[in-house]
């Protein structure tokens, strides 16, 4: 499941979080943007209860974005324990994204 952060819940949702945390920077209007959702989707899916999924739109969390620097979109950020531990930008594959986040979650492959 994908869930949305702003800079209101960004602390707790991402900081805060028990789990690792895998942040989709984005925006609407970001070509790229639509191209990444079904693999960030599919990520969400697979890994439930070991990662949680949010998705971050840069328009509406604009202190959060600078915050964090984020200059292009889309950005992938891996939080761990409040810490950025990975970060991607642009488009990647399903299998790039799980080998940047798979030493920082529980097992992944694990269905």
């Amino acid at each position: 499941m994908l869930r949305e952060v702003t800079d209101v819940n960004f602390e707790a949702e991402v900081l805060k979080s028990d789990l690792p945390v895998l942040v989709d920077f984005w925006a609407p209007w970001c070509g790229p943007c639509h191209m990444i959702t079904p693999v960030v989707q599919e990520v969400a899916e697979e890994t439930q209860g070991r990662l949680k999924v949010c998705k971050c739109n840069v328009d509406m969390a604009n202190a959060t974005a600078g915050e964090y620097g984020i200059m292009s979109i889309p950005t992938l950020m891996v939080f761990k324990e409040g810490n950025v531990v990975e970060q991607m930008v642009g488009v990647v594959s399903r299998e790039h994204l799980m080998s940047k986040i798979r030493e920082h979650a529980e097992p992944l492959d694990a269905r």
